[in-house]
């Protein structure tokens, strides 16, 4: 096992090192030098396109199995989870208040990534032998770059598949129940077994169920967290300029150790605030496109556009929320970090409820992440394994749910982390050689030109 432990965590040093994040960030300001900023510029057009996107449009229907509107809700669920309490308050602990603006850097930039990452699912998504549709990056891989490709496709299957039970499972469940023990004293094991029945409960009826959730679920706990930081900002308005002070001052400049904190220069805010602005919103890493791939929609730009609020709702609102909470407090100098800086963050200024919100919170958000992923490494096995065994996998998923409540998971974590970083390698190599299949879309697009269903895939070879 310790063997085992240093190659992983040896593999891990790598895929998540300097050089996946140049690669992650590079490929972002490819591709949004590329629509010309249209991200950034349509980002008006997006919003009033997720409003409408609450139903599809009647020619719509048969052209996938939930509305535009619960696909984002559906990606959101698995991106809004620890990353927006933990992740954010982990980037500042170790590389200060200026990470906070190279994570908003990141989702600028992600906003295009996730945009392309739609537009391509949508563009070359298949239907299975139960008539649903299916896509993401094994399929933009297979059907976009042609058959001899289809290994990349696999091996992007195969470590979102294994990535799902960790990171999308047993540490989202570990996470609940250490929260609900240290608030309210709940066992482990109680969570656990409660995650799996509610879980179960959504995840065995597909695709169709778990949106119908999300897109309940999501809007309403993404709202509550966010009225919550609101109240603690109001308490602390006078501190709100200093904080945004820190954090452009910090990004460019280092920062002293003071206190507990031990201070951080600009090479670890940039590191830091990248990376786990990366974890929170997974533009790159080709989970999110797997969701909006089963959209009621005909036009790969409309999808794209809508997707593309996922990195913005996930980073630039409920991770500036909650960083704007630890720094107008003074918590983040007493050197705690993850899930207890933010909690003790809120409980400063809502003492005695503070802390049971972000319990509450976290409990919520990691719960929709393991729907989420469910349906992420779900359709990972079928590009595998076939359409028979979903509900074998199903059914595995949800046992191992009360598993990571109870576990000691640091070996789990450390194989997950490397395979979700993983997942970004052939997604990436993907969205790089098609991306002249996702600027021609868009120009069409906004020309008034239509792409008709069933016309026939580009193929681009070498």
């Amino acid at each position: 096992m310790e063997l085992l432990t240093n190659i992983f965590g040896s593999i891990n040093g790598v895929v998540w090192g300097p050089l996946m994040l140049i690669l992650l960030f590079g490929v972002g300001i490819y591709l949004q030098l590329g629509l010309k900023l249209l991200p950034i510029r349509k980002l008006g057009l997006g919003f009033s396109l997720l409003w409408q996107g609450r139903r599809s449009a009647d020619d719509d229907r048969n052209d996938g199995e939930i509305s535009p509107f619960n696909a984002l809700m559906t990606a959101l669920s698995a991106t809004i989870g620890t990353g927006n309490i933990a992740g954010v308050a982990t980037a500042i602990a170790l590389g200060g208040p200026g990470a906070v603006f190279w994570m908003w850097l990141t989702a600028l930039v992600g906003m295009a990534t996730k945009f392309s990452e739609a537009v391509l699912a949508v563009r070359y998504r298949e239907t299975d032998s139960e008539g649903n549709h299916v896509g993401g990056p094994m399929y933009y891989i297979r059907n976009g770059l042609g058959r001899r490709w289809a290994w990349l496709g696999g091996l992007f299957a195969f470590f979102g598949a294994v990535a799902a039970f960790g990171i999308g499972n047993t540490v989202q469940a570990n996470s609940v129940a250490d929260a609900l023990t240290t608030s309210f004293g709940v066992p482990a094991w109680l969570t656990g077994v409660i995650i799996m029945l509610l879980a179960g409960a959504v995840i065995l009826g597909g695709i169709k169920r778990i949106s119908q959730v999300a897109g309940k679920l999501v809007p309403l706990m993404a709202v509550a967290y966010v009225v919550s930081g609101l109240i603690i900002l109001a308490i602390n308005v006078d501190q709100i300029g200093s904080a945004f002070a820190l954090i452009f001052n910090h990004a460019f400049n280092p920062i002293a150790a003071t206190g507990g904190f031990a201070g951080a220069a600009v090479a670890a805010a940039i590191r830091f605030g990248v990376a786990r602005g990366i974890f929170s919103n997974e533009a790159g890493l080709g989970s999110a496109p797997i969701a909006h791939a089963a959209a009621q929609t005909r036009n790969p730009v409309r999808q794209g556009l809508i997707a593309m609020l996922g990195t913005f709702i996930d980073t630039l609102v409920v991770c500036t929320m909650t960083a704007l909470v630890i720094l107008t407090s003074t918590h983040w100098l007493d050197g705690e970090s993850g899930a207890g800086l933010t909690s003790l963050s809120f409980d400063s200024a809502l003492p005695g409820i503070g802390q049971h919100v972000v319990a509450i919170a976290l409990a919520v958000f990691a719960f929709t992440t393991i729907l989420g992923w469910s349906f992420y490494g779900e359709k990972c096995f079928q590009y595998l394994f076939g359409d028979k065994p979903i509900m074998l996998y199903r059914i595995v998923f949800v046992l191992a749910v009360p598993v990571g409540a109870m576990a000691k998971l640091d070996f789990i974590w450390l194989v997950a982390d490397t395979f979700n970083a993983m997942m970004a390698i052939p997604n990436l190599i993907a969205l790089a050689l098609l991306s002249p299949v996702v600027f021609k879309l868009t120009r069409d697009h906004f020309a008034g030109k239509t792409v008709l269903p069933g016309e026939e895939l580009e193929r681009h070879r070498d």
